[in-house]
């Protein structure tokens, strides 16, 4: 098994960027219970037209999937996954309902307030949450979380020095806003957690093991809230 070293050798070889190193993130990753996603700008390019929602990858969908059922395998439940998105999205909305998620936070505005909710709602702590994020409005709900992964863009280069240099993100990811950063966070992170290979196994055969976690997975029922009903 490749040590935490030797993976992020390989991502930075892509064009990843470690703020931390990768051994601090795999032992911050163990103690992971929640995953938290921004939308825009993370599952896309962030695009807007007039009746046009901003929508998803197949790729970055499998990533997620991969990393829940490998921390389930870990821990014997599933992680509490999220998305909290500045706008009212129906892609994010169909989203979080066909895989499942437990929460999807819509039209906030202050998103360190709708994470801190989050934290009381499901009896986090801060260092228990890793959180995929890429603009400035994300920043407050990034900014405790034990794992921050930020979303690289081109057109960002200030931002990007700015969370780096004040250490306000842990990994800077190779790909950028479309281009299938969830999948290159999840990856990484399924790294570090040490079964890569045995959950796309697991998930190849369709084993008894696996079916057990996505019948979990299907009984979770999405919580859709919305900006006031944040407290």
């Amino acid at each position: 098994m490749a040590t935490a070293a030797e993976i992020g050798a390989r991502f930075e070889q892509q064009g990843g960027t470690f703020v931390q190193s990768p051994d601090a993130m795999a032992a911050r990753l163990q103690q992971i219970r929640a995953l938290v996603f921004d939308w825009d700008g993370v599952f896309n390019k962030g695009e807007k037209a007039q009746g046009l929602s901003s929508g998803f990858s197949e790729a970055d969908s499998m990533g997620v999937n991969m990393l829940r059922y490998a921390l389930w395998r870990r821990d014997g439940h599933l992680p509490i996954a999220a998305i909290i998105t500045g706008e009212r999205n129906p892609s994010a909305e169909q989203f979080a309902q066909r895989e499942h998620f437990h929460e999807l936070y819509q039209g906030v505005k202050d998103k360190g307030r709708a994470m801190a909710s989050f934290r009381r709602q499901h009896g986090l702590a801060p260092a228990e949450i890793a959180c995929v994020f890429d603009d400035i409005n994300d920043i407050a709900m990034a900014a405790d979380c034990g794992l921050r992964i930020l979303v690289r863009r081109k057109a960002s280069e200030m931002l990007r020095d700015y969370l780096v240099s004040s250490r306000r993100c842990d990994y800077v990811t190779a790909n950028e806003s479309g281009g299938y950063p969830v999948r290159e966070a999840a990856e990484l992170m399924l790294g570090f957690s040490g079964r890569f290979e045995e959950v796309v196994a697991s998930r190849c055969a369709n084993d008894e093991v696996y079916r057990a976690y996505l019948a979990a997975r299907q009984a979770v029922v999405l919580d859709a809230a919305t900006a006031d009903d944040v407290r």
